[in-house]
């Protein structure tokens, strides 16, 4: 093997350092899926056409020595990766990169659906002869449906993602956020499979997954399509400096900067009132429940924002660890690159490319015995060429078939996990085949079961009700255990020692208090890996932090540069941190399960959810370490497309996303809009002049679309070549016609909640047309307790029926007054 170049540090202990991974296409979110592989180990080489991918000239450009200027995000998605020039449309260039597949693993290939099947580099031809290869494609629509071949940007797949319509001032236009966070979510989404595929290669064969960017971003959507399924209703647009369906939930300014706060529960209500010194606000009856403080949030403002201004936001954050409060620090970028919580874990490190170097997030995946590569060196275009590969044997020789099991099936996951983030990967490990035991309690049951126990909770089983929770938990089997008890504990213990993981999104203190720290679990099982996830890991001044999904968002940034210059820092509407954080809790356990199959080795993973959210603010914090400063915010403008926008349709509270995308779409728009005039005008004929006359520009777009249906604006739009798509609600998503179309509803039918509708896995294998079927539906709480404690336990009848009487273990949920008579029964 030649010495390896500089920067690009050899460690052979990685969980990916076996593998050979190859990239064909351009795009983030195959960047992302690609710098997962890289960072952890495995040898990545990105095939790009000559002069190299077209991405390397997008802003914020760094200079890489000899003339070259090199994008800063593209060299952050790429560290550690070879480069190789290859010209798909030549046939020396295929040749070159068919002869490099030969020692693959893995092809990453973002081309487009119809490149590929029109390509002599097609799917079904690499298989043919090489069936040990596995294939990941990611794409923004999928290889089916009507929107296949739609023109596209972020803010059009976003917007069709019922993720844009909810954000903004109530009179509109909507918010569209900064590109960027597609790449991360889908590069996410693609990884999980496709290791999970190559971790089971060796007697299972190569599989092939075809990923949907557009499905991927249904992840965080579909809590608010749960809801609307559920109410009849969506939620209204409520403005820029509020959130979701609660009071306070959004960004205060404080005396030395800006709050993140979110209140939900009667305790943190009174807690929080107590923290401002206005403790006879906390058992008002105006204000006790959260619905009657939305209504109330205006009159309510008017009290806190003039006490919030009596302290400094750091103030305020510190007090609320202290009081178990989720607050956060809302930080600009210049803020978030000096916060010392992140320095002292880590959270940034170097990347170079040629003479550059700036600062970027490292990858949250936080493997305590194998941890990601601090990012490091990015290639320039063509750089390996010359460079003799070393050798490499594919370890798998036939392509999987429908007759093989799932790739997890044999791996058993114990989750501990509650509410949205820790259900969200273990979801993912459950849909691909692994074991997943869900343990609640009958005092706590999962708190998306519901967050309220008064009223129905109890008397109608309303925590068996919820829509949310059969999103989260489904292909999963639950039992209940109370673990304050030591029996309770001890039967968990026993769970634990012949599994291969668990897993929890508690506080970092909860279950350390209850003798479970991961040390402690490690001991019972030395093979375990042991996940945790709260929201600035375990270690560091900040690891008290209590957070929802709105205080990840709050304590990344991401607000900070969101938004309209001159508005409070702005929330996306979606709780975005929690199905983030789940997403790189699954990733973070397939790598964990790569190095237990390598070493025997268990370990434990310290994740931090405001960690997983820095990925998604990456091109910013990019912009912060090269220049020193962040660009101001310009709304739903972009900096390369003019015009960009989201603009109002005809009916009530309708719109539609769209870009041009280049001189030609814009005469183009000119055509469908009737105007000659401005296809005519000189000084719009490039985006350089467009972008002077930006408002004018807008006038018109919004006289033509306030005529027009949006989804007949959208099909005008696409007919031309013009990315554009409506801005969904999440209740029109169940009826969408490309999700119809392509299955990713399914119909099903579980006691107590009658037939329903779940979403699938954004992912197709092989060649289907329909994603995996969801093989078993959320359980009732503890469906599986006898199942499971006598199966893998050995517990007796008569054990069993003991715990039960004494209330370890139940099938309902129980309350202080119901603890007596469940226990009697």
């Amino acid at each position: 093997m030649p010495p390896a170049k500089e920067g690009r540090v050899e460690m052979p202990q990685l969980p990916l350092s076996e593998l050979r991974v190859v990239e064909i296409g351009s795009g983030d979110a195959l960047g992302y899926c690609g710098k997962l592989f890289a960072d952890f180990g495995a040898d990545v080489i990105k095939v790009e056409p000559s002069g190299g991918d077209a991405a390397r000239k997008i802003a914020t450009l760094v200079d890489a020595g000899n003339g070259r200027h090199e994008s800063g995000y593209f060299a952050w998605l790429n560290t550690n990766k070879r480069s190789l020039s290859a010209d798909l449309d030549r046939p020396a260039g295929v040749a070159k990169v068919r002869a490099l597949l030969e020692s693959a693993d893995l092809l990453l290939d973002a081309r487009h659906p119809t490149v590929i099947n029109a390509s002599p580099l097609s799917h079904e031809n690499i298989r043919r002869s090489q069936p040990g290869l596995a294939i990941t494609a990611i794409s923004w629509f999928g290889e089916r449906g009507p929107y296949r071949d739609y023109a596209v940007t972020d803010s059009v797949c976003r917007s069709l993602a019922g993720l844009v319509k909810l954000v903004g001032p109530i009179e509109g236009p909507p918010v569209l956020p900064r590109d960027g966070q597609i790449g991360v979510v889908a590069g996410l989404t693609a990884f999980i499979p496709s290791l999970a595929g190559l971790y089971a290669r060796d007697h299972q064969g190569a599989r092939r997954f075809a990923v949907s960017a557009l499905e991927a971003m249904l992840q965080i959507s579909e809590f608010d399509t749960a809801l609307a399924l559920e109410s009849g209703f969506t939620r209204p647009r409520i403005g820029i400096n509020r959130f979701g369906r609660g009071f306070p939930v959004g960004n205060f300014a404080t005396k030395d900067g800006w709050l993140g706060v979110t209140v939900v529960t009667p305790a943190q209500w009174v807690a929080f009132c107590n923290m401002i010194g206005l403790p006879e606000l906390g058992p008002d009856p105006r204000y006790s429940a959260t619905a009657e403080r939305y209504l109330h949030a205006e009159e309510l403002n008017g009290i806190i924002k003039p006490v919030l201004m009596h302290r400094t936001a750091m103030e305020w954050f510190q007090k609320g660890i202290e009081l178990r409060l989720p607050l956060a620090i809302v930080p600009d970028m210049r803020e978030l690159l000096t916060q010392p919580v992140f320095r002292e874990r880590g959270t940034f490190a170097e990347v170079t490319i040629g003479s550059a170097s700036f600062d970027a997030p490292v990858l949250p995946q936080h493997l305590t015995r194998s941890p990601p590569r601090p990012n490091g060196r990015s290639p320039l275009a063509g750089e390996d060429d010359d460079a003799a590969l070393p050798a490499h044997r594919r370890l798998a020789s036939r392509a999987a078939t429908a007759d093989d099991p799932l790739p997890l099936k044999g791996r058993r996951i114990i989750d501990l996990t509650m509410g949205w983030a820790g259900p969200t990967a273990t979801r993912q490990m459950g849909d691909l085949g692994a074991d997943i035991i869900k343990v609640e309690s009958c005092q706590y049951p999962d708190w998306f079961r519901g967050t309220d126990p008064r009223g129905p909770y109890h008397p109608e089983r309303t925590y068996e009700k919820t829509y949310w929770f059969q999103m989260n938990n489904r292909n999963k089997r639950g039992i209940t255990l109370d673990l304050t008890t030591e029996t309770g504990l001890t039967l968990l213990k026993r769970l634990i020692r012949d599994a291969d993981a668990v897993i929890d999104n508690y506080a970092a203190d909860v279950l350390p208090r209850l003798g479970l720290d991961a040390a402690k679990m490690l001991a019972i099982n030395p093979r375990l890996l042991v996940v945790t996830m709260p929201a600035f890991g375990m270690t560091g001044a900040w690891s008290g932090c209590r957070a929802y999904g709105s205080t990840l968002e709050q304590a990344s940034g991401l607000p900070s540069v969101t938004g309209r210059e001159g508005d409070p820092p702005t929330m996306v509407h979606a709780a975005l941190g929690d199905p983030i954080g789940g997403l790189n809790a699954a990733a973070a356990l397939m790598l964990g399960f790569m190095h237990q199959k390598n070493t025997g080795e268990g370990q434990h993973i310290d994740l931090s959810q405001v960690e997983c959210m820095l990925p998604l603010v990456a091109p910013s914090i990019i912009e912060q370490s090269v220049t020193g400063k962040s660009s101001v915010r310009i709304g739903n403008r972009h900096p390369v497309y003019v015009p960009n926008g989201c603009f109002p349709c005809i009916g009530e509270d309708q719109w539609i996303t769209l870009a041009v995308r280049s001189d030609e779409e814009w005469q183009s728009l000119c055509r469908i809009m009737h105007r000659p005039d401005l296809a005519a005008d000189p000084l719009l004929a490039s985006a350089e002049g467009r972008r002077e006359e930006e408002d004018r520009i807008e006038v018109a777009i919004r006289h033509w679309t306030s005529t027009v249906r949006p989804d007949l604006a959208m099909v005008t739009l696409q007919a031309a070549g013009i990315a554009a798509g409506v801005a969904r609600l999440p209740m029109d998503l169940p009826g969408d016609p490309h999700l119809v179309k392509v299955g990713h509803w399914q119909s099903v039918d579980r006691p107590f909640m009658g037939p329903h509708l779940l979403p699938s896995v954004a992912y197709r294998e092989g060649g289907a047309d329909l994603p995996y079927a969801i093989e078993h539906l959320a359980p009732t709480l503890g469906q599986h307790n006898e199942e499971i404690l006598s199966d893998l336990l050995g517990l007796t009848k008569p054990e069993i029926k003991r715990l039960r009487h004494d209330g370890i273990i139940g099938n309902v949920a129980t309350s202080k007054q119901s603890k007596a008579k469940v226990a009697a029964e």
